[in-house]
């Protein structure tokens, strides 16, 4: 059995083999260690040895000249004999350690963030919420983290960094966070997630108590807000209209299908599966809704009231689309607007119902809020008269807001 002291120039000088044939030529340096040439050419480093199990010594390959170095083979047949030495046979430990690696990626909190999406919030019908919630702030700072190592400093890093700027975001992302890890310490999940970085972190203590929210839009800025949709137009500048004339709530318009709407009664019944209370509910239709309507596009592809895609898919009022709203609000009034978010137009609409005399019953329907205790059981009215006068009311008292009569002029007699 011939031996030398491998180089690269010597192992590049092998000849093919002979027609059916294999050379072999070992190193001196490494026992064991070979390159093996086939009658094609083919250059490939060897380690032969008693591997453990066997009685006779076996040829193994380590990797093909050219996709591994000399340097690189060497290395590697080394550790193989110390790995024979302790009989333990180098195939199944490169099996165990190739598991590890994915059981690692596997684990890491991008892959348990998926899973959580997939899994949990896709059949929720909030779960678009949470799922964002992950995507813009969570996946960006740990997606290639193992999920064991995120601590409670880093969560409150996060929560911390947020709050400065939207203390109420600051307590959804907390209650994501905790959601997640609750659901992935359940045992069969496999992502081997034993306790919750969350586990000791109160959102009073961390963020401050969470006070409800209180802002509406006063007539000026709603003023500014219609015609900064108008500037807009289609699709989010619709939404916005949409969202103000009827008082809905954000997703529940802004993911409606044409299938919801019978443009002919006037009505807009939205599918329970979409709806806060699990409860099919129907919305009267106004004058000013169905000149809205039949003024947007139908498509062919898709069956989506508002969308980007063509009606495929739908679309929604995101923070990119409010900053540009607001930015066209400070236009109109001449200074930056105070902070608000798309569900203060509920409050906005819910307002100006009391201020227009409507009972409180036929405003909280028109919000779409579930009657309460007896009367849900007993008083099964369905309202739509009352609803739709109300919203009528509305939406006139909307238009003097946007466009309100000259004042009256009255001359003087000298």
């Amino acid at each position: 059995m011939a031996k030398r002291v491998l180089n690269d120039r010597t192992i590049k000088a092998l000849k093919p083999a002979k027609p059916g044939k294999r050379a072999e030529v070992f190193d001196a340096l490494v026992p064991g260690l070979s390159v093996r040439v086939t009658d094609k050419g083919a250059k490939t480093f060897m380690l032969v040895t008693r591997y453990p199990g066997s009685s006779n010594p076996a040829r193994r390959a380590l990797g093909a000249y050219g996709e591994i170095t000399l340097e690189q083979a060497r290395n590697k047949a080394r550790s193989w004999r110390e790995l024979v030495g302790r009989g333990v046979d180098p195939h199944v430990e490169v099996e165990r350690q190739r598991l590890a690696e994915q059981r690692r990626q596997a684990g890491t909190f991008a892959n348990l963030a998926e899973a959580f999406i997939r899994d949990k919030l896709s059949t929720e019908r909030r779960g678009r919420d949470a799922e964002l919630h992950l995507r813009n702030e969570f996946i960006p700072r740990w997606g290639r983290r193992p999920v064991g190592e995120i601590t409670a400093d880093d969560v409150g890093a996060v929560i911390n960094e947020v709050k400065a700027r939207a203390p109420y975001m600051a307590h959804a992302l907390l209650a994501t966070v905790r959601r997640l890890y609750k659901w992935a310490s359940t045992p069969g999940r496999g992502f081997g997630v034993v306790s919750s970085p969350c586990f000791n972190i109160s959102a009073k203590a961390l963020i401050g108590e969470k006070q409800p929210r209180a802002r509406i839009l006063n007539d000026r800025e709603v003023a500014a807000f219609v015609r900064a949709c108008d500037a807009l137009g289609y699709p989010y500048g619709s939404i916005g209209k949409m969202l103000l004339l009827t008082g809905a709530r954000h997703r529940e318009a802004s993911e409606a299908p044409w299938a919801e709407f019978d443009l002919i009664k006037k009505t807009w019944t939205i599918d329970q599966a979409r709806f806060k209370s699990n409860v099919e509910h129907t919305v009267p239709l106004t004058d000013d809704v169905l000149t809205l309507l039949n003024g947007l596009p139908r498509f062919k592809r898709g069956d989506h009231v508002f969308s980007t895609t063509f009606g495929e898919k739908p679309t929604m009022v995101a923070d990119k689309i409010k900053r540009q709203i607001d930015t066209m609000m400070a236009q109109e009034l001449g200074a930056k607007p105070k902070p608000w978010r798309v569900h203060d137009l509920r409050r906005t609409v819910r307002s100006h119902l009391s201020a227009l005399k409507v009972p409180d019953h036929v405003a909280e329907m028109v919000l779409g809020h579930g009657r309460k205790g007896l009367q849900r059981v007993y008083d099964q009215h369905r309202y739509q008269d009352e609803l739709r006068a109300a919203l009528t009311r509305w939406n006139a008292r909307l238009r003097s807001i946007v466009e309100p009569a000259p004042a009256k002029v009255v001359r003087l007699r000298g």
